[in-house]
C-alpha cells in the first residue's frame, strides 16, 4: 500500500525521495502519475513534470493518459536537462521513464538527494517480457514502489505484461491499441510462442 510522503514542515529540509509507479500498458500508470502530482499542486507545492521527447502519441508536449486526463509537461531529449529544467520544485514527476538511458537514475538520485521528491512512471517489462531500460535499476532504488495491473484483454483476469501485435522486433516502438494488448502470463508467453512458430 502506498502511503503519500507527509508535507514537510515550514523551514524544515525535506529528506528528498524517489516512487516508482510501474506495470504493463494501460494499467494506468500515467492516469497515477497525474493524480499524484495534482495532490501536491492541491498541496500548495512547486511542482514540474517531465517526459520524453520521442513520446508524442497523444501531445508533443503534455503528458497524456489512455483515458486523455492530461498534465502540462516539458518534453526532453536528455535526462540530465531534468536537473536544470527542475529548478526550486517541489516535486518532480517524470513519465515513460523506460524511454531514458540509465543517466536517468543518477539524475533521480541527485534530484532526490537535493530534498526533491521524484514520482517517475513507466514499463517495466518490454514487449518480450524484460526488464525495460533503467526501469529495474529505479525500481532498486526507489523508496516508494506501485506496481499496477491492466486487464487481459484475452481473459479478463489481472495483466502484467504489454503484448505486441505487430511482428516488430523493435525495443522501442510508440503504439496504442492497434499494436498493444495488455495481457496475462499465460497467454502472453502463449503469444510470443505462436510467433515464433511463425517465423
Amino acid at each position: 500500500m502506498f502511503l503519500e510522503p507527509q508535507n514537510k514542515i515550514a523551514g524544515e529540509h525535506s529528506a528528498g525521495s524517489i516512487e516508482v509507479v510501474c506495470g504493463c500498458m494501460f494499467s494506468g500508470k500515467t492516469e497515477e502519475l497525474i493524480r499524484r502530482l495534482r495532490r501536491a499542486t492541491i498541496a500548495k507545492q512547486k511542482v514540474e513534470i517531465f517526459k520524453p521527447a520521442l513520446d508524442t502519441r497523444y501531445d508533443e508536449e503534455d503528458v497524456v493518459s489512455h483515458d486523455k486526463t492530461a498534465i502540462r509537461s516539458t518534453p526532453v531529449q536528455f535526462a540530465s536537462d531534468i536537473i536544470l529544467l527542475s529548478g526550486d520544485s517541489d516535486v518532480v514527476g517524470i513519465d515513460e521513464a523506460q524511454f531514458f538511458d540509465n543517466e536517468i537514475v543518477e539524475v533521480c538520485q541527485k534530484l532526490a538527494n537535493s530534498g526533491k521528491r521524484v514520482i517517475v512512471a513507466g514499463l517495466d517489462m518490454d514487449s518480450q517480457g524484460k526488464p525495460f531500460g533503467p526501469m529495474p535499476y529505479l525500481l532498486a532504488i526507489a523508496e516508494f514502489v506501485t506496481k499496477l495491473h491492466a486487464i487481459c484483454t484475452i481473459s479478463g483476469g489481472l495483466a502484467s505484461f504489454s503484448y505486441r501485435l505487430t511482428d516488430s522486433e523493435n525495443t522501442v516502438e510508440l503504439g496504442e491499441k492497434e499494436t498493444y494488448e495488455a495481457r496475462n502470463r499465460k497467454y502472453f508467453f502463449d503469444g510470443l510462442e505462436a510467433k515464433k512458430k511463425k517465423s
